[in-house]
């Protein structure tokens, strides 16, 4: 028996149209997402099969897809929107996504914000 195999995609970079200000929904900025995800690799593994894993390329395609067609205000919305996807299109049990914001309008000088969300196959 495999164990649960976690995946992680870290820093998928996305220029998308995503924030609260004017300036941000015409201009549009950088976004990086970062995701881990766990699910049973036991078949996966069995059959040394692509069909029966989790396709991390198709995924990453699919998330960067969904992050530039719509617009959101919030970058929460942004990421419960891709975890949800995420649970909706795998067999992960678990997962986590982070949604990283580095040129995020401030008054006051950081090096970014980001917000994470965890997410579970019996709910958030």
């Amino acid at each position: 028996m495999a164990p649960a195999a976690k995946i992680i995609i870290s820093g998928l970079e996305v220029f998308a149209y995503h924030g609260c200000t004017p300036e941000e929904k015409e201009q549009g900025q950088e976004f990086v997402i970062d995701i881990e995800l766990e699910y049973d690799a036991a078949r996966a593994v069995e059959a040394d099969d692509l069909a029966e894993a989790v396709d991390y390329d198709r995924l990453a395609l699919q998330v960067h897809e969904l992050a530039t067609r719509e617009r959101y205000d919030l970058i929460e919305t942004l990421a419960a929107r891709v975890g949800e996807h995420i649970l909706r299109t795998t067999p992960a049990s678990s997962l986590l996504v982070r949604v990283h914001k580095p040129h995020a309008p401030m008054r006051q000088e950081v090096e970014e914000v980001a917000v994470e969300m965890a997410f579970k196959r019996d709910g958030r």
